[in-house]
């Protein structure tokens, strides 16, 4: 019996770790950024495909810096764009978006906050988060 009840709460002692530390972001539909933005939020967008390993080092490291630092999702709407669905969008033409695994701050002014592309490096990652929740603090 020991054995059994082992071998059921095993499998959630392994997932719940990766449970709470998951990224809260918000999928894009069409109009999804002027709505957020008129109501003054400061957005991290992250342009990805499920496919794109790129991608999924990125979304490592953010889920990575936002489990440390709470104050990410405190003041950021993180917003992720699906590549495949809106890779030919007007959002992405008009952001000028070169390719999936681009990452974007905007700021609630509209201007944007700095922009990564195909980068993974955690410093840079942090970089670009840091510059935004600073603008979303009212501190740049």
């Amino acid at each position: 019996m020991k054995r059994r009840t082992f071998l059921t709460i095993l499998p959630a002692t392994v997932l719940l770790p990766q449970l709470a530390a998951a990224l809260t972001e918000v999928p894009y539909v069409p109009g999804l950024i002027n709505e957020r933005l008129d109501a003054g939020e400061t957005l991290f967008v992250d342009f990805f495909a499920p496919w794109c390993s790129t991608c999924q080092a990125q979304r490592r490291v953010i889920e990575s810096l936002t489990a440390e630092n709470p104050d990410y999702e405190a003041h950021l709407t993180f917003i992720e764009v699906d590549w495949d669905t809106y890779g030919r969008s007007e959002l992405s033409m008009s952001l000028q978006i070169p390719r999936r695994s681009t990452l974007v701050g905007i700021g609630p002014d509209r201007t944007e906050i700095g922009r990564l592309v195909a980068q993974t490096g955690r410093d840079d990652i942090k970089a670009l988060m840091d510059q935004a929740l600073a603008v979303a603090k009212g501190m740049a």
